[in-house]
This record gives C-alpha cells, structure tokens and sequence, in this order.
C-alpha cells in the first residue's frame, strides 16, 4: 500500500515530484469531462516513465484476437479504447535549454488535484545553467463545453532570458497494450486556417467491419510547422529576470461519431474554439468552477472525523463524473475510465450492478435511462451471442463496445453468464426507484423476455432430483472455473424469471406482453423452470452453498495466509487457486445484496460470517458488497474496515496496480457502503426507505439525493437522523417503520434505533 497524496477533504497534494512511481500519480490526477479524458500527464518534456494517455468517448478500435488456443465461440477481436490525438504537448526551453523533468534537476515540486473546481495545477522550480526556474501550469477539461480543453503555462525565470514554447498536436500515438503492436491511427492531413492549426486522423481499416472513426484536432495557434499527423507552433518571449511568460493553449477536439464526417465536424471544432478564444482563459476557468460547484450541489457526501475518508470518497466521485454524466445512450462506463487501457475500456457487467444505484441517486432517473437504452440498443447483438453458445434469448457480452463480445478467456466469455442477471437487476433496480412504466414497457420488457428465454434454454433439467440445473459456469468468484450449480448465478435466474412474470401480471400487463413478442404460454414457463430452479444449500451449516462441490474444499480463513502469498493471482498458480476454497470477491454474498429484501437479517448474517472470512478482497467491487451487509448485520468494524478499503483503493493503491488505471467502476461502492450500507436506503415500488446502521466512526455524516424528481438532503448527527426535502413536491418516507411527511424546505427528524456504542477512547472509534 502506497500513498503519494497528501490528506485533504477537497484536494489531492503531491509535494515532491515521485519519478519512481510517475505511472501512479499519473493515474491518480487523471481527469475527464464524460466527452474526453486523460491521464495526469506532464505538458513538458518527461523522458523518463510514463503513460501517455488520452481517450474520447465511445472512440474504439477491434484489435485482433492473440489467444494460445482458439476455441469455436471466441470473438474476432478484443475491442479497446484508443489513445487518441496527444493535445497537452507544450515543449518548453529557456535560453535554449530544454526543461524535462526526468533530467533536469528539480528544486521543488507541487501537484495538486482540486476536486472542488475540476482544475490540475503544478509548481515547480528547476535549475538551469543560468539560474532557477520557476513554472506553473494550471489545465482543466471543460464539463461547460466537452470538447475543450484549457492549459495556462507560465514561465518566471530568476535571470535575463528568452523563453520558448511549443505548443503541438500529433495523432503519431499508440497504444501500449496493442495485441500485435500495431498502430490504430491514420494520418489524414494537417493544417493551418483561420486562426487555428489542426490535425485530422482516422482508425485504420479492419476486417471485421466496426465502425471507424475520424478524430479532428484544433488549437489556437494560427501558424505551425507541419509534418505528417503533427502541427508544431513556436512562441518566443523574451523576459527580465523575475518577470513571467505565459501561453494560453485552447484545444477543441470532435469525433466523426458526434458531427459525421468532413466539413461538418470541421466547421463544429473549429466554432466551438473560436467561442472559447472570445471567451478568455479567465472566462472559461469561471465556467468551469461553477460546472463543478453546482454538480458537487448535487452529489457531494460530507463526513465528520474522518478526513482520509472524506477525500476518499471526493474523490471517487470526481473520477465517476469526469467518466459518465449520462446524456447519451450510447456511451457507458470502462473498469478504468479514461485512466488507463487495462480492460480495454470496454463496458463489464460492473455499469449495472455497481455503478447504477449511485447514478439512479446522484445523476437521476434521466442518465439510468441511457443505460438502460445502451443494452436495449443492443438487444440484436446480445441475440446473436446466445445463438453462438448454442441457446435461444439473449447473452449479453462480458466485454463489449458494441453489443458484440469481445473477450476471449473461455471461463470468462463462455462461463460467467450471470453478466445477464446484472443486466436485469438494472432494469428491476430503475423501476422500483422511480416506478417509471413507460420504460419498464419499452425498454426492460423486451430485454427481460430475452433474458428469461436464455436461463430456460441454458437450464438443465435433471430427473434424478427433479430439479433445473445451470452446469458449467463462472460465479462473480473468478477463483471458481467451470463449476455446477453457482448458488448466485441459479438464485439470480430464478429471481430473473419470477420478477419477469410479477411484472406483466402486476404493471406491465397482457397486452404489451403480446406486443413484445411474449405468451401467457411462455411466462407459464418462465415460473415453472424458476419453481423447479435447484439452490445448492446446506441446512447443518444454515448457509447457501457457493457451488457443488464447494464444502469439499480444505476450509480455511484468509488471514491464515502469509501476507507475502497476496496478492494470489501474482503468486499462486491458478490450478492451486482453483483448488482453494478462497473468494476473490462476493459470490453468495452478491446475491444476498442484490435480494436483500427477500431475506432476513439472520440468513444474512450466517452466510456473512462463513464466506466473509474465505474471501480474499482481490476485486475492486467486493469490499462494498461486504460494508453494505456487514452494516446490516451489525458488524460494525466490518463495515468500517471495508468501507474504507473500497473509499480509498486507488488513493492508497490497495490492490498495487493503480499505475495502470483507476477503478472506476468499482468507486461508486464508497457512495453505496454509505448511502446503501450507513444510511440503509431502500427503494421498492417508488417507496424511499432509510433504516440507518450507523457505526460510532460515521457518526456525522450528510449527503444529498435525487428521487422521482425530489432532491433530498439527508444527514446523520449523533443518533438523528435528518431528512430535508430541497426540491420538489412532497413526499411520505419511511424510516424503519414510521412513515415521515416530507414538505419544502423543511426537516423530519428521527432518532436511529440502532447505532454501534461510543468506544472507550475517540482513537478507537478512528
């Protein structure tokens, strides 16, 4: 575990430059707009290492498939997100005397993340052969206008100098985890006109006819040295000691799949920078520290005596906002954002099951839509899918840009289906929070038919017991391969098909039924195989059981592990792995979360107490599941422990592969140990529910949510729980099980009925 930052409730703070561990603290003050991002790189010449990195939205290229062994059934292609058009480059000399911070010696250092206002700032002092050199660079890509980027470069040196700049574009980039080291772009020209220097490149052709991609580049620079993909400028300042030059860089940048092609995305570029150039560097920064202000007006979450927690969880928000703000149904959210190519940047089942309910609360209804149409959108691709396994319905893929998938490891691409499950419990999740069916109709009943249709035809019936079995699959445990009847994957099926059936007979209805292609005959069917579905369960043990087989394992806690063995992907071989009874995240635990409303809190409580301990945490996304029940069930230190392991995993790199990317997706679970877990949230049918588990080290804690149009602050201050309705028309909410009526502008409040006890010192409650 590695901190580099210093602690703060609104600011990441680098005070010396860490050149051993660039890859990380490039990661760590990555930032986006949602249109575009990247990587917390260096304007100036760096020749030591580094990750250069930027990426727009929904730009992709499908690089062939490199497998040892194919299998029939495994994609063509690994689709990934680019790198795409290097836009910070500032080459900067003094008297000829290239500054480059691997080489050049450094006297100080200062990096500094705000969060609050979206800004990336740096101070840094080098001595050259003619004195000290002081410089700060301050950049943000604007949320007020996508496709800006902003960089204030000033230069002060302590004797008589000329100071040079270089500001530049180049499409000349690759991307470090191409397959077969190809390059992904094509030069297509490059140019000055109109005040502007610009660069144009297009993804070269492929064999397996996706779409490709145009990529037009513009900064405000009127003349420029040309070469081929690259535009260079030259601005010289010639400067006494102790006085300043500064360059303003303007970037806009546009994809073909916002404008189309040609004169269109030309002309919308280059609009869109001429505006920002009227507008000024000053007027643009203030548009963008309002952006943030009123976006941390809705979502920000304070907490009391803890501010490593608080910048935790600041910060998992800011990455998640820079990456998605739900405006279009055809984007969705990468394991890494714009952080990092690892995953390649491609959509996981971790959108629906992890990032969903934070955007259902701080985002709203509105931005769940959109994913919810992005899997609609890509019913015809999930279709094909299932009929390349051999079943009827719909598969939805691992891995996918498109709706086509695009992941070849055969435990994962063939055997980890229970993708599908996510996929439903997203649709099911939006209903319930908003009660939303117009589109529960349009949207989520065709998509549930489909899915229905694949657990039936995957399912099989086993005479012996009487009962429908799904053989050969891969549980969230990604530490189980190839294993029968994986409790959640079977629990989630039948959850799948019976809520399918509640909701025709209940909201949806016969008629759409009908319309959507579905039988009376067909939802028989659907409830019958659900009544018939076989759950693995252990009644001595009064626990579900992950898998077949499971209890044959050598059973053992995970704290019986030499620390030197974690963690056991990079140490273990994967048979040993796959021999062990140890968890790499929630697996029946997952299930109960989702169903947490189906079960009692003892149920719970048992299979937490004998599969927490197994469960070796080596996935971003298990600690939250873990605080959530762990909160439920009472288990105080628990939660906190998990809590903090979720808000701060990238932060303090827990998992010790933040250098390659952030895990975005997995840091909406900070959001959800709290709101879900803390605060005990519940939604069902429209009906906001708090049942606050508060242990004593959140005590204080306060944030604000959106729900079917109402904004909502809620709060908790030793043992009180305050509710206070911001916006909209009122609304009854439950708290356990008295109902409160909330009017405008005004606060219930209500004591917590169970709270963990004050330690005996404040430290131990830390």
């Amino acid at each position: 575990m590695k901190t580099l930052f210093d602690i703060h409730p609104w600011k990441l703070m680098e005070t010396r430059l860490h050149r051993e561990d660039m890859r990380l603290s490039e990661s760590l003050t990555s930032m986006g707009n949602a249109h575009m991002g990247m990587r917390g790189n260096f304007e100036e010449q760096y020749s030591g290492d580094c990750h250069r990195g930027t990426y727009l939205a929904g730009v992709w290229f499908p690089d062939k498939t490199r497998v040892g062994w194919w299998k029939n059934g495994y994609p063509d292609y690994f689709g990934k997100v680019i790198n795409a058009v290097n836009m910070l480059e500032i080459g900067v000399s003094v008297n000829g005397e290239e500054i480059d911070l691997a080489r050049s010696e450094v006297a100080s250092f200062y990096r500094e993340l705000d969060m609050e206002h979206g800004l990336l700032l740096r101070r840094y002092t080098v001595r050259l052969a003619g004195g000290e050199v002081r410089a700060q660079v301050e950049r943000f890509l604007s949320i007020a206008r996508k496709e800006l980027l902003a960089i204030r470069y000033r230069v002060t040196p302590s004797f008589d100098a000329e100071v040079v700049f270089r500001p530049a574009l180049d499409t000349n980039v690759k991307n470090e985890d191409s397959n077969y080291d190809e390059v992904f772009w094509e030069a297509l020209g490059q140019g000055c006109a109109d005040g502007a220097s610009w660069v144009r490149a297009r993804t070269r052709d492929n064999p397996f006819g996706t779409p490709r991609f145009t990529v037009f580049a513009a900064m405000a620079e009127p003349e420029a040295a040309l070469s081929e993909g690259r535009a260079c400028a030259r601005r010289a300042f010639r400067v006494a000691a102790r006085e300043t030059a500064e360059l303003v860089k303007l970037v806009c940048v546009g994809t073909s799949r916002d404008h189309g092609d040609g004169e269109a995305l030309d002309s919308a570029v280059l609009g869109a920078l001429q505006s920002a150039v009227q507008t000024g560097y000053d007027g643009l920064r203030a548009e963008q520290c309002d952006a943030w202000r009123a976006r941390w007006d809705g979502m920000d979450v304070r907490i009391g005596h803890d501010e490593a927690g608080q910048q935790g969880i600041r910060f998992n928000l800011f990455q998640m906002l820079c990456t998605y703000d739900g405006t279009d149904p055809r984007l969705n959210i990468g394991p890494k954002g714009f952080t990092g190519e690892k995953y390649g940047g491609a959509t996981y089942w971790d959108t629906e099951m992890f990032c969903l309910p934070m955007i259902l609360s701080v985002l709203g209804e509105d931005a769940a839509r959109s994913l919810l149409q992005y899997r609609y959108l890509h019913l015809d691709k999930a279709r094909e899918n299932a009929r390349k396994l051999g079943c009827q319905g719909a598969l939805y893929p691992m891995v996918t840009f498109n709706g086509e998938e695009c992941h070849n490891e055969w435990e994962i691409t063939f055997e980890e289906i229970h993708r599908n499950a996510a996929i439903f419990y997203a649709i099911f999740l939006t209903y319930e929070y908003g009660g939303d069916e117009k589109t529960l109709r349009e949207y989520g009943l065709p998509v549930m038919l489909e899915i229905c249709r694949y657990w039936v035809s995957r399912a099989t019936w086993n005479p012996r017991r009487r009962r429908y079995m799904i053989l050969g699959v891969t549980g969230p445990n990604e530490y189980e391969n190839n294993v029968c009847n994986n409790w959640y994957t079977n629990r989630m099926a039948k959850f799948c098909l019976e809520q399918t059936v509640r909701y025709v007979r209940s909201v949806i209805g016969t008629k759409a039924l009908r319309k959507a292609g579905g039988s009376a005959r067909e939802l028989s069917e659907f409830q019958r195989v659900a009544e018939k579905m076989y759950l693995p369960e252990d009644k001595r043990l009064g626990v579900f059981v992950q898998h077949d087989g499971f209890l044959d394992k050598e059973l053992r806690p995970a704290d019986s592990l030499d620390a030197a063995e974690r963690p056991l992907n990079q140490h273990w071989s994967w048979d040993r792995i796959l021999r062990s009874c140890f968890i790499k995240q929630a697996d029946v635990l997952q299930g109960l979360y989702c169903l947490r409303h189906l079960y009692d809190r003892d149920t719970i409580d048992r299979n937490f107490a004998f599969y927490e301990p197994m469960t070796v945490h080596e996935s971003s996304l298990s600690p939250c599941v873990h605080a959530i029940l762990a909160a439920d069930c009472g288990r105080y230190d628990k939660a906190v422990e998990m809590y903090r392991r979720t808000a701060r995993l990238d932060l303090d790199n827990v998992n010790n592969d933040t250098e390659d990317g952030l895990h975005i997706t997995s840091m909406c679970g900070s959001w959800m140990a709290i709101v879900k877990g803390f605060a005990g949230v519940r939604t069902e049918r429209g009906c906001l529910e708090l049942c606050p588990h508060v242990p004593w080290a959140f005590r204080s804690f306060a944030f604000t949510m959106q729900i079917q149009g109402r904004r909502i602050d809620v709060a908790v201050e030793d043992g009180t729980l305050s509710l206070t309705l911001l916006d909209g028309a009122p609304l009854m909410v439950k708290v356990y099980d008295q109902w409160l009526a909330l009017q405008p502008g005004a606060t219930q409040r209500a004591a917590i009925l169970e709270a963990q006890a004050a330690p005996d010192t404040e430290e131990a409650g830390a």
